[in-house]
This record gives C-alpha cells, sequence and structure tokens, in this order.
C-alpha cells in the first residue's frame, strides 16, 4: 500500500503527488480538521485550561478520507504549512487519529517545505522531523487567550453597551489605533507658516529656485515667517537684494536597497503600489504560493507568504547574482552577497523572505498564465527580491549657497543626480506615509562660487501645518508590526472584522471609524484600558514567542493572564448604565458636541431650546436624546449601518403603488435595520399584517428601485429545475439571510450573491455542498415519500418526512439501507421538533374540547375555540427560551471574533 501525505488545500496535494509518485497518496485537510465549539465552556480555565475540540463535517469528511487512506500503510507524512497555524493543523489531525485509534503500527512523521518545487518537496520528504511541540503549545495559547477575549470580553459589551458586536484581543488594540488617530485629527490645530522663493538664473541664462534660509542675519524657523506682513517684507528684501553664489556643497551618497519581502512589507508596498487590500494581497499570495500551471505542470511560483524572515537560501542568493550579471552587467552584482535582518519587534526569522522559487521564471515568461492581480503581485516580488541582490544606487547631492552683499540674507538651492542608478533601474519602492518629498531628480544647473546670479522673481507662499495622517492599510499594518500586535498573517482578517462589525469604514483607502467603532472603544479604555493597551498586548505577544521558543509553559502565561483578567471582568458586574454613559460623554463629548463658531453651547436642544444633550443607551445601541425628556422626545442617531436615514421621512420612504393593488411600497426603518412594506395595516383586523421583507445587505436602500422590491416582496421566486433530480429550485430570504432552496434542502448564499438574479448554476452549487451531507435512500413503501439520512449536531440520523430516528453510534450514514432505515424510523422514530404541533392539528380534528392537549378548533362546532390563559410558569419558560437564543446568537457573534492571531 501508499504511503500518505497530509496537506492543507487540494491543489498541493494535486501537485506534490506528482512529484512523489504512485508510491504515495497526497490528501488535503482543507485547512483545520476541527476548531473549539463557537459556545461557552469550550476552553476550561478551573481545568488548567482544558479545550473542548470540535470537528464539523468538512472536518470529519477528511478525517474518514485520511483513515481510509491509511489502511495497509506505513506512514503517514504531515506536511502542511512551515508556521504555527501548520504545525497546529498537523497536531489536530494526529490528535483525531489517535482519538480514534487509528494510528496503530504507523510512524507518523512531520515535513515542512518553504516552496513547493520538486527539489524542496523531495528534500523534505527526505529530512522528517516530529512535531514541534513548543509551536503547539505557542498555537493552543493563542487560540485560548483569543477565545477568552472574545467570549467573556465581548457579552460585557452587550450587557453595558447596547448595539456593540465584538471586542477581541487584537482587533479592538487596531480599533483603538484608529480612533485616537481620528481624535488626534478632530483636535488639531493648524498653524500658519510663510515660505519665500526666488527664481534666478545662472551666468549662463539657465534658471533655477532656492529658498530663504537665513534673514537679517539670523536662520529662520519654520514659524518665524507666521503672517503675511512678515512673509512680504521678506520677499521684498530678496527682491531688491543682489545674490552671489557664496558655497557649492557636492557629495556622492548611496542608496541601498530594501531588503526582499516579508509578510506585512509585501501587505504594505502591495496596498502602496497595486491598491491591493491585505485580504486580496494574502489571498493572491496563496494563489501564487500552491502553484499555477505552466506548460501542462503546476509549479509554486513564490515560496511561503507567511513570514517575518528576510533571508534567502544561498542558491536563491546564487541564482539571483546570476541573472543579475545576465541581464544588466556585472557592474549591478555586489562584491558580496547582500544580508538582511529585519528590524520588526517579536520578529521569528525561521523562515525565508518571500521570493520567486526560480528567478528565470521573469515575470514577462509567466504572465500568459497568471491572472491580472497574480501577474502584478508576481511582478512586485520577483523584482523586490531581485533588487534586494543589486548594487547600490549612487546619487551627487549638490547643495547651493546664495548671499546677498551684506551676507545677511542667504537662500539656498538643492538637488541630486543620480550617478549610477543600481538597483533602482530595476525597483523603487512605494513612498510612506511618513515620508516627505525630497529632491531626487532635481536637477541644478552648473555653477561656481563668486558667480552673480540674475533674480527673476520671488513669491511668498502661504502654508499651514497639516493633521497626521488617516490610517491606511498599509501605514496601519506597518505600525502594528512596528509596535508588535498581533502577527502580520493575521492583521488581513483582523482589519476585516473591524469593517464587517461596522466599526470602520475605507474612505479613499483610509479608515475612519465609525460612531460605532469610537464608542466601544472609549468604552474599552474607560474600564477594560489594560487590555487594549499597546504595550500590554506587545508583551503578550513577546510571551507567546517565548512559549514557541520553549522558554515558557503556556499554561503558566495563561494562569497569570485569566488571574487578572476575570477579575477585571468581575469589576463591571455592578457597573450602572449610568456609569457607562457619563464615561463615554466624558471621552467622547467634544466628538459628539463640537464648539460652535458662534460660541453658544453646542448641548443645548435644538428641538425645545432649553434641555441639554447628552449620550443615551437604548436597546439598539447609543444614541443623542434631550434632558427634559420625556416632555422633549428629541432624537438623534449616533449609528448609521447603511445610511438609510437620506431620503426617509419619519422614517418612511414611498417608492411608488404596486401595479396590482395599488398598495404602496416603502421602505422603512425597524430596530434591525431597513424593510420593505406593501400597504398599511388594517385598523379593523390586527391580525393581518401588511407584507414585508427585510433588505439584505446587497441592496442599498437609499437607490432601491421599485423593480428590487417588488422583487424582494415576491420572494420566494423560481431560480430553474435541477438539472439531475428534476426537482424545484427556489431562491429566498431568511432569518439568516439569502438561500436557495429545493425540496426541503436549504442551500446558503454568499453576501455578495444577490438574490434577486442569482441563477441555476450558482444555486445548484450552493446545493450540492447541503446534498453531499444528505443520503436520499428512496421512497418510502408506504407513502412513497423519500427517506433520507441527514448529518446532524449530535451525528447522522434517519428522516421520513416529520419522523426522524438517530443512527446507532457504530452505524456509518454511508452503510445503512433503505429496509434497515425503514425498521429504524418504525421502531425508535420521534417527530421532528416543530413539526409535531402541525401534525396532530392535521390529523386530530375529531378530538373533543375535554382533552387536556390544545386544539385550535371545537371538534363539536367546528369554530375556533377560546384562548386558554398563559400560566405565569408558561410566560416564564417562553422568557427563558428568548433569553438563551438571544443568548446563543450573540454567542456566535463573539465566536467569530475570538481568532484572530
Amino acid at each position: 500500500m501508499t504511503d500518505v501525505v497530509v496537506v492543507e488545500s487540494p491543489s498541493k496535494a494535486k501537485t506534490i503527488n506528482k512529484y512523489l509518485g504512485s508510491g504515495f497518496t497526497v490528501l488535503a485537510s482543507f485547512g483545520h480538521v476541527r476548531d473549539l465549539p463557537p459556545k461557552d465552556g469550550s476552553v476550561r480555565p478551573d481545568e488548567n485550561f482544558a479545550m473542548s475540540w470540535q470537528t464539523d463535517d468538512r472536518g470529519a469528511k477528511q478525517i474518514a478520507a485520511i483513515a481510509k487512506a491509511l489502511k495497509g500503510a506505513k506512514n503517514l507524512y504531515l506536511a502542511t504549512d512551515p508556521d504555527r497555524e501548520g504545525e497546529a493543523i498537523s497536531w489536530h489531525v494526529r490528535s483525531v487519529l489517535e482519538e480514534k485509534k487509528l494510528l496503530k503500527g504507523i510512524d507518523v512523521h512531520r515535513v515542512t517545505f518553504n516552496e513547493i518545487t520538486k527539489s524542496a518537496v523531495t528534500a523534505a520528504m527526505a529530512g522528517p522531523r516530529e512535531l514541534d511541540q513548543p509551536l503547539i503549545d505557542a498555537y493552543l495559547a493563542r487560540r485560548a487567550l483569543d477565545y477568552l477575549v472574545g467570549f467573556t470580553l465581548s457579552p460585557v459589551l452587550w450587557r453595558k453597551l447596547p448595539g456593540s458586536k465584538s471586542a477581541g484581543r487584537v482587533q479592538s488594540v487596531a480599533l483603538r489605533l484608529i480612533c485616537e488617530r481620528e481624535a488626534e485629527i478632530e483636535v488639531f490645530k493648524p498653524k500658519e507658516y510663510w515660505t519665500v522663493t526666488g527664481g534666478f538664473n545662472t551666468p549662463a541664462k539657465a534658471a533655477f529656485q532656492a529658498r530663504l534660509t537665513h534673514l537679517r542675519g539670523d536662520k529662520l524657523d519654520q514659524f518665524d515667517l507666521n503672517n503675511e506682513q512678515l512673509a512680504f517684507e521678506a520677499r521684498d528684501i530678496v527682491q531688491a537684494g543682489q545674490f552671489t553664489v557664496r558655497s557649492v556643497e557636492r557629495k556622492r551618497t548611496k542608496r541601498n536597497p530594501p531588503p526582499p519581502f516579508t509578510t506585512s512589507t509585501l501587505q504594505q508596498e502591495a496596498s502602496r503600489k497595486l491598491g491591493m487590500s491585505a485580504q486580496t494581497t494574502m489571498r493572491t499570495a496563496q494563489q501564487l504560493y500552491e502553484g499555477v500551471d505552466l506548460g501542462g505542470e503546476t509549479i509554486g511560483l513564490i515560496t511561503y507568504m507567511r513570514t517575518d524572515g528576510v533571508t534567502m537560501a544561498k542558491e536563491a542568493i546564487g541564482a539571483i547574482r546570476g541573472h543579475i550579471g545576465k541581464a544588466f552587467g556585472d557592474e549591478y552584482v555586489p562584491d558580496y552577497p547582500r544580508a538582511y535582518s529585519t528590524k520588526a519587534k517579536n520578529a521569528q526569522e525561521a523562515h525565508e523572505a518571500v521570493r520567486p522559487t526560480d528567478v528565470f521564471r521573469t515575470p514577462q515568461q509567466v504572465a500568459h498564465a497568471l491572472s491580472p492581480e497574480q501577474r502584478r503581485l508576481y511582478e512586485l516580488v520577483w523584482k523586490r527580491a531581485v533588487a534586494s541582490q543589486m548594487q547600490s544606487a549612487e546619487l551627487d547631492q549638490v547643495a547651493v549657497t546664495l548671499a546677498d552683499a551684506s551676507g545677511q540674507t542667504l537662500l539656498r538651492a538643492t538637488g541630486s543626480t543620480i550617478a549610477f542608478d543600481g538597483f533602482l533601474k530595476l525597483y523603487i519602492e512605494g513612498k510612506d506615509d511618513s515620508k516627505a518629498e525630497d529632491d531626487d531628480g532635481k536637477l541644478l544647473p552648473a555653477m561656481k562660487e563668486g558667480d552673480r546670479v540674475a533674480t527673476t522673481a520671488v513669491d511668498a507662499e502661504q502654508h499651514f501645518t497639516q493633521p497626521p495622517p488617516r490610517y491606511s492599510e498599509a501605514s496601519l499594518v506597518k505600525k502594528m508590526e512596528e509596535i508588535g500586535i498581533g502577527r502580520p498573517s493575521t492583521y488581513a482578517s483582523v482589519l476585516g472584522v473591524l469593517r464587517d462589525r461596522n466599526y470602520v469604514r475605507l474612505e479613499a483607502k483610509r479608515f475612519l471609524p465609525e460612531d460605532r467603532g469610537r464608542l466601544v472603544t472609549a468604552f474599552l479604555t474607560s474600564f477594560f484600558e489594560r487590555y487594549v493597551d499597546t504595550g500590554f498586548t506587545a508583551s503578550l505577544e513577546e510571551q507567546l514567542d517565548d512559549i514557541s521558543g520553549g522558554r515558557a509553559d503556556w499554561h503558566d502565561v495563561m494562569a497569570a493572564f485569566w488571574h487578572d483578567f476575570s477579575a477585571a471582568v468581575d469589576q463591571t458586574k455592578d457597573l450602572k448604565i449610568s456609569d457607562v454613559i457619563d464615561a463615554l460623554d466624558e471621552d467622547l463629548g467634544d466628538h459628539f458636541f463640537p464648539p460652535k463658531d458662534d460660541g453658544t453651547d453646542p448641548r443645548v436642544c435644538t428641538s425645545c431650546g432649553t434641555g441639554r444633550l447628552g449620550l443615551r443607551l437604548g436597546k439598539f445601541g447609543a444614541f443623542i436624546g434631550c434632558s427634559n425628556y420625556p416632555t422633549c422626545q428629541f432624537t438623534r442617531r449616533l449609528v448609521a449601518d447603511d445610511g438609510a436615514d437620506e431620503g426617509l421621512k419619519d422614517g418612511i420612504k414611498v417608492l411608488g403603488q404596486h401595479p396590482d393593488t395599488s398598495e404602496d411600497i416603502t421602505i422603512r426603518r425597524g430596530p434591525y435595520g431597513l424593510y420593505v412594506q406593501q400597504g398599511e395595516p388594517n385598523p379593523e383586523d390586527k391580525k393581518a399584517k401588511p407584507k414585508r421583507t427585510t433588505i439584505p445587505k446587497g441592496l442599498d436602500g437609499n437607490t432601491m428601485t421599485m423593480e428590487q422590491a417588488l422583487g424582494l416582496l415576491s420572494l420566494p421566486r423560481l431560480v430553474g429545475m435541477h438539472p439531475e433530480t428534476g426537482e424545484k429550485i427556489e431562491a429566498g430570504l431568511g432569518r439568516f439571510g439569502p438561500y436557495v432552496k429545493m425540496g426541503a434542502i436549504y442551500g446558503t448564499l454568499d453576501k455578495d450573491d444577490d438574490v434577486l438574479t442569482v441563477g441555476l448554476n450558482r444555486a445548484v452549487d450552493s446545493l450540492a455542498k447541503k446534498l453531499a451531507s444528505i443520503r436520499n435512500l428512496g421512497a418510502h413503501p408506504k407513502d412513497g415519500e423519500p427517506v433520507m439520512i441527514r448529518k446532524g449536531r449530535f451525528g447522522p440520523y434517519a428522516q421520513h418526512g416529520q419522523l426522524i430516528a438517530n443512527l446507532p453510534k457504530d452505524q456509518d450514514m454511508n452503510d445503512i439501507t433503505l429496509d434497515a432505515a425503514v425498521a429504524l424510523l418504525a421502531e425508535k422514530g420521534k417527530p421532528l421538533k416543530g413539526g409535531a404541533k402541525k401534525t396532530t392539528a392535521k390529523k386530530a380534528p375529531a378530538k373533543t374540547a375535554k382533552s387536556k392537549k390544545t386544539s385550535d378548533v371545537d371538534a363539536t362546532s367546528g369554530e375556533e375555540a377560546p384562548k386558554k390563559k398563559t400560566t405565569r410558569a408558561t410566560t416564564k419558560t417562553s422568557t427563558a427560551r428568548k433569553t438563551a437564543g438571544s443568548a446563543t446568537k450573540k454567542r456566535k457573534t463573539a465566536a467569530d471574533s475570538s481568532s484572530e492571531a
């Protein structure tokens, strides 16, 4: 039998299988095969941080495939990615197989390779190792930290700050950086200053410009000329003067090339040069790493893209130097290979920098096989890696000082020329937010000391100091890396969470905090300041690095963190809403109530004229209200998730009339967002409600057309017939978003799918994922209805109509027959929840009114029976169920943010 190799993705599996040949079976784990269940108690601090792991349907399917392949094998090679996450995936796979006792007589090996090439893969297989336990421990600590912060801090937010969605160990610190930068911008006071620039001609009539640096013998500081009068006086002095060249300074400088890319610098440069988001960059880099089809063979074009290291293999450096000499000339090859070391805090240089796997595969040669995004990113990686080993550029810098006859007024002109372009022939690094424009490329005419220059024109120009720029994706990633929070490989997902939660928005490629984000940050800094402090978060990262290096025990690190963190959470139990309001009002008062130009009080109520406006907390979040409530009911929302207030008078926007019923079609705002409504409630029939439907996230309520509104109201709509089964497929909107349906089988649609236009192919694809977990055994012998085997939360079960029965634990869902399922349903079948009541109401019309079971219809008269009074116990039970359901839904939100690094 063949040995088994497990990698992470199917595309890698296919490529590596070609490299290894028929003696190996290469399978994909599709990432993690199990994770912490999104519920309380998955990490238990009281049990030395024991964790409960859960394998989902996809993970179980992959484990089953690996287990099947292992029958008769002697070796299992775990070849997941060469980082902490890859080590953890290998550990999970081994652990699950061990729990199922499937590794008896099988040797388990760990292999890693930094690039998907035949030489790298075969070399790795020849030198396997054991799983790295310190790396696994660091993963466990990080996963436990993120889980405990998310599941402990998020519920505090829900209780004390309604409307907020989640908090996270890295997410909340990144949000604080964005909010604090915005606060700096808001309080920034621009200062006026002027510069004086003169135009001159050399004796040879060559023009150039020089800036005033000294006036009346004194050096000018930035704000010495701070008004028009002073600036014009200085301008006139220069205009009246006769200037000569006092000195000409020439200096040759070298500019060294930047190092090859790390994860962070790749994200930054792709953002600056290509306009790619961090998520797009990482997705595209993953594709280049896993390989593209070149001449019928799948070849990885770049090395592993999640790395802190800036070193490259000696073989790669040698090949790059050889290519430079051949392509550009020997003068572009340094005497010695360049060596780099990273300056990033908490960096781990265990892996190579991001580089091309073969420098001789130039961007031009592989462009035909790449998508536009892949081509641009590969070119960037290739050029950066090659340039990093090229000769330094040499610049001739020239500085000319002009002086008037008295020597009291001086002007300075600077410029530079490229004496030798070196690496600049291939690559110029993108500009940073913090880097000012320099004089590269600005040429000065030939001059010598003593030359008299002629003044042509003198200008005084007004300037104002500028606030610090808002963070772009590139500058925020750079800042996070500099202070050492999170890991570069997780920055893309962290920034994505902030946008998904509507805490921030991107405007002109800059992060702007939403009011909701500022409220969350103000709350956390007021009551959990330590846990959103950059220094504390960075120190935690250092401790995680100590764990991965075997210098610290992960249980000890977790115990120290949890002792203080749980105590801080306990202190908020008695926190009153009034305390929260006071803290937020103090922190954000200037933001929500900025000073007015006329000096009047910005908090005076615009409705009643006497009340004081302030922050209030309601069921759906924070808002601004009047102190004279309830006499004055003025309110102003702070958070608009969809900009839906525009065009909504009194919360309603009329689109037109329904073509059949002439009822108004309106867009309205409800507590959970915008919805479309047809008609109005009937005052005579309170039970009859107008037809309404929510507006999905992909549609903008401000620009919604009548056609779109009618389409939403007419859902579900027929998409088409399934090409294989011939069954009807419909698309509709449910509690959890858009879906497609075929009989009793539902498939979810992505947020980018338009439920009004989704086609048959997309619907079939969505249903296929669901159908993979369902077996249709055939028609039941009694009524012809289908008997199906489904995967449930507690294992597979048989279903016939509203009757279900769990399969025995040792029974595989793929092995059970129709006869066995029918017998199981007859013996152990029980009604499906939510369906029993409906069935009883249909089949029991003959029950008398004396029956204790509830019946909506009196069997004697056929009229509706009077409703029974609801007991207090029933009310409490109902309330408890609603509360539990709400808590479960919120825990799901916390789970989304609990894994960040």
